[in-house]
């Protein structure tokens, strides 16, 4: 597979880049390309919380965590710490609110959550991870480093990155209801904050995982259906999947987020977008 839209990011206004994107071509087969510095370990930042939403999800399916578990502040469950509903502030451990009541944006959840799926698997998170996640899915090079952070600590290549995106379009670890019920709205109706970019009402979300839904302005494209789901990171880089389109795309810079993602990200994701829909594999894209 070959998308040459992936190319305008080789002109974006960074150091090192690396753009990659996966399309289902079939049950259970998914392609991916990527251009740029494929072999560059970047820093990925808040896409950490995808990748420790998909740990705790595996977690769940074991019977190690559920979702219903107390978690948090009084009253808050894991449901609430994966959606940024348990009213936990941004990076500390005080609530500003009840549970189930603002979508705050938490970095905290994320460092409880992560805590608690390693005492109730009885190993650091960094090998629980390697174990359920990076061993299975190929993903040689990334990395949660001992005592980093599960809501921003990881690190890798693009090639790993589209490993990820491609479990999320087609799930080999997890049951696709699983992943579906993830990828819905999580407590409906909650107002709150998408950092760097606005206040939304709703602000919607799902299980660790942002919903594109109707939120305007957006880092994802136009076009992307209200189904698209993914995360971007403070450290320049997202990842998004598609599930209209079949297809998922990513990328990873060296360039903190900034005027310049939201200059560049949607127009590169409209373009691969367009392509698949016009070129000579469209038929494998339900547009």
């Amino acid at each position: 597979m070959n998308v040459k839209a992936l190319e305008l990011a080789t002109h974006w206004p960074v150091g090192h880049v690396a753009a990659g994107a996966a399309v289902a071509t079939g049950p259970g087969r998914v392609e991916t390309c990527a251009v740029g510095d494929s072999d560059h370990v970047f820093e990925w930042a808040s896409i950490t919380k995808m990748v420790v939403a998909l740990g705790a999800l595996i977690a769940i399916e074991e019977g190690t965590l559920a979702l219903d578990e107390p978690a948090g502040p009084p009253g808050s469950t894991v449901a609430h710490l994966m959606a940024h509903a348990s009213g936990l502030g941004p990076e500390g451990g005080t609530p500003l609110s009840p549970p189930g009541v603002r979508r705050i944006y938490s970095n905290a959840g994320f460092e409880v959550l992560g805590g608690l799926l390693a005492r109730n698997a009885t190993m650091p998170l960094e090998h629980y991870l390697h174990e359920a996640l990076f061993e299975p899915l190929g993903m040689v090079t990334a990395s949660l480093p001992i005592g980093a952070s599960p809501a921003w600590g990881m690190r890798g290549t693009i090639g790993d990155l589209l490993k990820l995106g491609s479990e999320l379009l087609s799930p080999t670890l997890i049951g696709r209801s699983t992943l579906d019920g993830a990828t819905v709205v999580a407590f409906e109706g909650l107002s709150g904050v998408l950092p760097g970019i606005g206040y939304f009402d709703p602000c919607d979300w799902g299980l660790g995982f942002e919903l594109r839904a109707v939120k305007s302005p957006h880092w994802t494209a136009p076009g992307n259906s209200p189904e698209t789901f993914g995360h971007f990171g403070r450290s320049g880089g997202f990842l998004w999947v598609d599930p209209v389109a079949g297809g998922a795309c990513g990328s990873l810079t060296d360039r903190p987020f900034g005027p310049w993602a939201m200059a560049s990200w949607p127009p590169l994701s409209q373009a691969v977008l367009d392509e698949w829909r016009a070129g000579p594999d469209a038929s494998l894209i339900r547009a």
